[in-house]
């Protein structure tokens, strides 16, 4: 598939979107960032089938703006059949979805944590498997970039009270440079896992941004904390076997960002 390609990047201008975009357009191929600002609405269906007129390819990459459950339930669900309705109208050879390595293991806590978005995310994936278009699903593990959100979860005045569970975090870079690889390659009709090159768990992951951060606050271990209020354990947030492996080790980033 090395011919010069339409493909259209819905959330093309979020953290991970705009990063594709940027690749596939250095790689000559037509692309197309496509959201609710520049007249694409998955929700209400607007302008999809001008934007998907042909388009070999499309990435889906947006996000629900809620993470509470029937919000997030809404926004995959209906984005989702809308989205794919439209590529089957437009003759679209390959789907590419971005959603997070142990989704299936991460809904089975209840009201208050966020196993209902990852239950909404579940629901995206299924609609994608059942639509008849080739597709590829990419789970990533977190980036690198939510360890702020983490620590501000968790957080309660000059403490950070979080699980040991263990991660393998990955920068966004690396995961939009792995998304526009798999846009490029054929469908597999399944799911590829991408994770960093290095496994940590959850309260170094944050002792590590607070000192680099030069923030006074002390992380206290508490397995009972989960992740997000979902029981976890350290097989939850972590790739199986051979997962695509980013370049980028969490310590290099942290002194890059700062």
């Amino acid at each position: 598939m090395n011919n010069k390609m339409k493909i259209v990047v819905i959330g093309g201008t979020g953290l991970i979107g705009s990063k594709v975009v940027s690749i596939l357009c250095h790689r000559g191929h037509e692309v197309v960032a496509a959201s609710p600002s520049s007249g694409v609405n998955t929700l209400t269906g607007e302008g999809l089938a001008e934007v998907l007129n042909g388009a070999q390819v499309v990435i889906d990459v947006a996000n629900s703006p809620s993470f509470e459950d029937k919000p997030a339930l809404d926004f995959f669900e209906t984005s989702g059949r809308n989205l794919l309705s439209a590529e089957k109208s437009a003759g679209v050879k390959h789907h590419v979805a971005l959603s997070v390595v142990g989704t299936d293991r991460l809904t089975g806590s209840g009201p208050g944590s966020l196993s209902g978005y990852f239950r909404a995310k579940l629901a995206q994936e299924n609609l994608i498997k059942a639509s008849g278009i080739p597709f590829t699903i990419v789970h990533a593990t977190q980036f690198f970039e939510f360890v702020k959100g983490i620590t501000q979860s968790a957080g309660d005045g000059s403490t950070v009270r979080l699980s040991s569970v263990l991660m393998q975090p990955i920068v966004s870079d690396d995961v939009a440079a792995a998304v526009a690889d798999v846009a490029l390659g054929k469908p597999v009709y399944g799911i590829i896992e991408i994770a960093g090159p290095d496994q940590i768990r959850q309260d170094e992951l944050v002792r590590q941004y607070l000192r680099a951060t030069a923030d006074a606050r002390q992380v206290i271990t508490d397995d009972k904390a989960g992740y997000f209020g979902i029981e976890v354990n350290d097989q939850s947030l972590v790739p199986g076997d051979s997962p695509r492996l980013g370049p980028t080790h969490y310590e290099d980033w942290l002194k890059r960002s700062q």
